[in-house]
C-alpha cells in the first residue's frame, strides 16, 4: 500500500561524489518502502541510472548561485510541491537549498539539509550564504566532524526547534567488494596504466586541487625514492584536474623536479573503481584540510584495501588507526614517507589482517542500508 509520504530531493548536479551518490541510493531506496521519490537537479553522469519508474525527476537550473534565478527555481519548486502533494524536501547544496527554503515557507512543507562539507567562510555575507543549511527542521551532519563544526560555527542559527543529528555517508559494500571484479578485467586495467609486475601500486583518487595534497604527496614519494631507491613502486594519480589547468602543470613539474617520471602515471577517471583500488597494493588520502567524510578512506576498507590516511576530518572517525589502516600526521610528508615505508615492509599475513578488519568496519558503520534507513526513519518521524 503506497504511503502518503512524499520526498523531494534537490542537489545542484548528480555527478560520482559523495553527496550525489547518497541523493541518488536515497531516492531509490525510498520506493523500496512505499515512499513516493521525487528530485530535482539540473544534471549529471548519474541520471543515465536513475529507474524514471521509481522516482519522478524533474530538470532545473538548481546549479546556479544567481540570485534572481534562485527565487524563480524558489516560486517553480512551490508550483511542484503543491502539484504533486509533496511533504518533505531535502536540500543537498546552499544554492538549492535557499530555493527550497523559500518554498517550504510559502507552501509550509518540512525542510531538510544535509549539510556535506566545511563550507568556509572569511565574512559576515558567506557565512551568511552558508547559513541556509541550518535553517531547516532536520540538519543532517555526514560526520561527527561536521556536526561539531556546525556546533561551533553555526550556533547562533541553532535553535530548539531544530534537529541536529549525524548521519554517515554510506557506500554500497556489495558494489565495493574484491570477490566481485574479474581478473581479466584486473589485467586490462593493470596493461592500459602501463603499470609493472614485482612494483607496488600506490593509489591516489580525488580530484586535483591543492587541499587534497597531491604536491604533499609526491614530496613524501621523492623521499620513499631516497630510502628505498627507484625501484619499489608506481604510484597514480587518479583524479580530473576540472579546468584547473595550471595546477595539474605545477604537479607535472614537481614529479619532474623530484625524478618521479617514470614511476607516476595521471589518470583523469575510472570508471570502475573497485577495480582501481583492486589492482592497488596501498590506497592514500592526503588531504591537507578536512574531509567532512572522506569516502576514499571507506571504499578502500570495503575493497581490504590498506588505507594511509590525514589524521583530521572524518578519517578519523572512519578508520580505526593501526587496525583497519594508518593516519599520518596531515601535510607532514616526512611522516606520510615513513607510513609507506612501514607499509611496503609489512607481512602479507598483516596486511590480509587489516583488510578484512577494513571490511569489517565498513559493512558494520558504513554501508549505504544503514544511512539509507536512518534518514528514512528521520523523514517519517518529521511527516508524524
Amino acid at each position: 500500500m503506497q504511503s502518503k509520504l512524499k520526498v523531494l530531493q534537490v542537489i545542484p548536479k548528480l555527478g560520482y561524489g559523495g553527496a550525489e551518490t547518497g541523493c541518488y541510493d536515497i531516492a531509490h531506496y525510498l520506493p523500496e518502502n512505499n515512499v513516493r521519490s521525487y528530485l530535482i537537479t539540473s544534471g549529471g553522469e548519474l541520471l543515465q541510472y536513475l529507474d524514471r519508474k521509481k522516482v519522478k525527476l524533474i530538470r532545473l537550473p538548481v546549479h546556479s548561485k544567481n540570485p534572481i534565478l534562485i527565487f524563480i527555481n524558489s516560486l517553480i519548486i512551490s508550483a511542484i510541491i503543491l502539484i504533486n502533494g509533496i511533504n518533505i524536501v531535502h536540500a543537498r547544496s546552499r544554492a538549492p537549498a535557499w530555493s527550497c527554503l523559500i518554498a517550504t515557507k510559502i507552501t509550509r512543507r518540512k525542510f531538510v539539509t544535509t549539510f556535506h562539507g566545511t563550507y568556509n567562510y572569511k565574512n559576515k555575507l558567506k557565512k551568511f550564504y552558508n547559513s541556509v543549511m541550518v535553517r531547516s527542521d532536520l540538519i543532517i551532519a555526514g560526520s561527527n566532524f561536521i556536526f561539531s563544526h556546525i556546533k561551533e560555527n553555526y550556533a547562533e542559527y541553532l535553535t530548539d526547534k531544530k534537529k541536529l543529528l549525524s548521519i554517515f555517508r554510506g557506500i554500497n559494500t556489495d558494489y565495493f567488494d574484491s570477490s566481485t571484479t574479474l581478473e581479466t578485467d584486473e589485467d586490462k586495467l593493470f596493461k592500459s596504466w602501463d603499470l609493472k609486475i614485482g612494483k607496488k601500486i600506490i593509489l591516489l583518487p580525488g580530484r586535483l586541487t591543492a587541499w587534497k595534497g597531491q604536491e604533499m604527496f609526491l614530496e613524501a614519494l621523492s623521499k620513499v625514492n631516497i630510502q628505498l631507491g627507484n625501484d619499489s613502486f608506481i604510484a597514480v594519480i587518479l583524479g580530473n584536474e576540472q579546468g584547473r589547468d595550471l595546477y595539474k602543470k605545477k604537479l607535472i613539474r614537481l614529479v619532474e623536479q623530484y625524478r618521479l617520471t617514470k614511476q607516476i602515471r595521471f589518470i583523469d577517471h575510472c570508471k570502475n573503481m573497485p577495480l582501481a583500488y583492486k589492482i592497488s597494493d596501498i590506497v592514500v588520502s592526503t588531504s591537507i584540510e578536512p574531509e567532512a567524510f572522506g569516502r576514499v578512506a571507506v571504499e578502500a576498507q570495503s575493497m581490504q584495501k590498506l588505507i594511509l590516511a590525514s589524521n583530521i576530518g572524518g578519517s578519523n572517525e572512519t578508520i580505526i588507526d593501526g587496525k583497519s589502516g594508518l593516519l599520518f600526521e596531515a601535510g607532514n610528508s616526512d611522516d606520510l614517507s615513513k607510513k609507506i615505508i612501514q607499509v611496503m615492509n609489512f607481512d602479507p599475513n598483516a596486511l590480509s589482517k587489516m583488510g578484512n578488519f577494513g571490511r569489517e568496519n565498513v559493512v558494520k558503520k558504513f554501508n549505504v542500508e544503514k544511512m539509507c534507513f536512518s534518514t528514512y526513519s528521520e523523514y517519517k518521524k518529521l511527516f508524524n
